[in-house]
């Protein structure tokens, strides 16, 4: 990462407020990791899409103070919402997703668990996850971290993508793609399942629910492959990488 130091806090309200308190995980970041010092210039972010420059003014044991000096939307963040749906991965695979998912752009991160998924999350995994998308925005310049939610069955995950403009739906056992990805255009869900890929009775409740089947060619793809290959074609398709 290049340029100054980037942190998230909590929301700010500037130029009323000048003055912001970084603390928790981001301050021990800042402290032992990034060796920031008094009078370091850094960046503060609130997910508001702003991006706030500072001079840290006081280090303490436990948190820091930073005088806000300037403010400016950020450029970075995707134009267009795109929203991931992923079955849960077994071991670390589902940080992986998160972390490719925010370098690509993807709004929010959905990760949901299905008829054939073994594995797992909790709410220490959850956080966790969260932790590695506001990681990957910091690394990739972002204003903002997409926010990481979980659905523990299928049915809640199809319908949190009510309202996208396209509803793409990953499937291995899909014969033909019903939509033409690299024409799609507007806010765009895409859904790609775990290691055990879907049940017809759910690839059918998909299709019931508005969502058009899509292949990603004649090779099987690892869950984790699948999702960021087919977020690269969505991103594309929108001018997200262009």
């Amino acid at each position: 990462m290049s340029g100054r130091k980037r942190f998230f806090v909590g929301q700010l309200n500037y130029p009323k407020c000048t003055e912001a308190v970084l603390d928790g995980e981001e301050f021990i970041h800042a402290k032992t990791v990034q060796r920031v010092e008094e009078g370091t210039e850094i960046i503060l972010l609130d997910g508001s899409g702003r991006e706030y420059t500072a001079i840290v003014a006081k280090i303490e044991k436990r948190s820091l103070v930073a005088h806000i000096t300037a403010a400016a939307e950020g450029d970075k963040e995707p134009q267009i919402e795109m929203y991931l749906l992923c079955g849960a991965l077994k071991g670390d695979k589902t940080e992986l997703v998160v972390q490719k998912a925010t370098e690509l752009g993807a709004s929010k991160i959905g990760v949901f668990s299905s008829e054939y998924c073994s594995a797992f999350i909790n709410e220490n995994k959850l956080d966790r996850l969260n932790k590695v998308a506001r990681e990957a925005a910091k690394q990739c310049m972002r204003s903002c971290a997409p926010k990481v939610v979980y659905f523990d069955n299928f049915t809640s995950a199809l319908k949190s993508a009510e309202g996208f403009e396209n509803k793409l739906f990953a499937c291995e056992f899909a014969k033909s793609s019903d939509a033409d990805i690299m024409n799609i255009s507007g806010s765009t869900a895409l859904v790609i399942g775990s290691e055990g890929g879907f049940s017809d009775s759910e690839f059918a409740f998909a299709k019931d629910s508005g969502f058009y089947g899509v292949t990603l060619g004649k090779r099987i793809l690892r869950a984790e492959t699948a999702a960021i290959s087919l977020l690269s074609l969505v991103a594309f398709a929108l001018g997200e990488l262009k």
